[in-house]
């Protein structure tokens, strides 16, 4: 016969309690292996600025290694040292892709739409998510009113078009920067270009040629449709173009590839030139502009190749500038 003591009673109080916690419902959980998923949820983000909802959708991620001469005006030596304080490896830094989708009221705008889905079948799905999580967020192609694009990058104009060429969104306006058109399409600018830059000359040609050129060119400092307003950015190519969402008195700004490649890296060190910025000392100067701007008016930031959602705001820190991600928020 058990004798019931304190003790007793204790270490069985102990043990009921231990099981309980391990289950929501006082059940003893089941003792077998679950094996993991290994996959994500589909990943888009959804906030609002005024009466404009923005959807982020992440078009993943890429580990790059960096090359000793990624940035310009640097040496291996400090870039490796800056990679690091920003807790990654410099073989295997992030480089985030983030388009957006920008739900006016009247108008249904997509800017920028990623690598496309002939990355994805080449990728296995690592990369040209933008598609597949467009669908998951509940948003049709076909529904999309205006497709603006801020420069000519294939990982900003590639998913105008699918794996066999044909326009994803064939419903939608097209429009892109003036001088962003008039520089890919020049032929002597092509015959003159680097041996390096030739491909993303042909590739422009590729994808605008599948949407038989119909394309409407626009300025910066012009409204693009109401609550949209594109801002004159270049360097990182000669019409790389940023936005302005607005609606009352809330306003985020859209800086694109301001900052691209592992962005918070130029963010952290904004006087360095990426040796894939067309006009490097152009590319310092306007980022300096548009991120003092930024700081002192408070705005909200959205960049397409920050940490996903890629949302935040900056602040001065020393010579350089510190990134602020957004509190997640579960509501809209």
């Amino acid at each position: 016969m058990t004798q019931l003591t304190r003790r007793n009673l204790l270490g069985s109080a102990v043990a009921a309690s231990a099981a309980t916690a391990l289950s929501p419902f006082g059940i003893a959980p089941a003792q077998a292996a679950a094996p993991p998923v290994g996959k994500q949820a589909p990943g888009f983000y959804r906030y609002k600025v005024g009466s404009i909802e923005v959807t982020a959708v992440t078009d993943g991620l890429r580990p790059t290694a960096l090359a000793d001469n990624f940035v310009r005006n640097a040496s291996k030596e400090a870039l490796h040292a800056a990679v690091a304080a920003g807790y990654e490896d410099p073989t295997k830094a992030s480089f985030p892709f983030t388009p957006i989708v920008v739900n006016t009221g009247p108008k249904l705008v997509v800017i920028d739409t990623g690598l496309g889905p002939a990355t994805f079948q080449q990728s296995k799905g690592a990369l040209g998510q933008f598609q597949t999580n467009l669908a998951a967020s509940g948003i049709d192609p076909k529904a999309v009113d205006i497709v603006i694009i801020s420069h000519f990058h294939g990982d900003h104009i590639n998913g105008l078009v699918g794996a066999d060429n044909k326009p994803l969104f064939e419903n939608a306006e097209v429009m892109v920067p003036a001088p962003e058109w008039s520089f890919w399409m020049d032929d002597g600018n092509l015959s003159r270009a680097p041996e390096a830059m030739k491909g993303a000359f042909n590739n422009a040609r590729r994808v605008f040629g599948a949407l038989g050129n119909k394309v409407t060119r626009y300025e910066g400092g012009k409204e693009l449709t109401p609550g949209i307003s594109s801002v004159a950015t270049p360097g990182h190519t000669p019409g790389h173009t940023s936005y302005v969402i607005s609606s009352g008195s809330a306003t985020v700004m859209v800086q694109v590839d301001v900052t691209a490649g592992p962005a918070l890296l130029f963010v952290r060190n904004p006087d360095w030139q990426a040796a894939f910025d067309v006009d490097g000392p152009k590319a310092v100067e306007t980022r300096r502009k548009l991120y003092d701007q930024v700081v002192a008016d408070k705005m909200l930031l959205q960049g397409f190749h920050f940490p996903f959602p890629s949302v935040g705001r900056l602040e001065k820190d020393g010579a350089g500038y510190r990134w602020v991600p957004a509190p997640w928020n579960p509501t809209i």
